[in-house]
């Protein structure tokens, strides 16, 4: 599950933040949406989708606004790449 990734990667325990936390990955998914990553490739399986994702989360979260600058870059370097992949923004054609 996607919410535990998350959670890992934060360092996040319990559950007393899992609502803020699926808020996040709601709102990081959205953004990879509106820049042309196909729903269907936004999966937790895929090692640079889950990173993206995990970077946008940790920049959210992070208290060290010099640290949630740079994950905020590298999420955006990482957004930005994959909109730029046919492998994400362009359907299978299935003959």
């Amino acid at each position: 599950m996607l919410i535990d990734k998350i959670k890992n990667s934060l360092r996040v325990d319990d559950d007393s933040l899992d609502e803020d936390i699926q808020d996040t990955i709601d709102a990081a998914i959205a953004d990879l949406k509106l820049c042309g990553i196909l729903e269907s490739k936004i999966v937790d399986t895929d090692p640079l989708i889950l990173r993206a994702v995990k970077t946008f989360c940790k920049a959210e979260f992070s208290t060290d606004i010099k640290e949630a600058e740079r994950y905020k870059e590298s999420y955006v370097m990482i957004r930005n790449h994959l909109a730029l992949s046919m492998d994400y923004t362009v359907e299978a054609i299935v003959p």
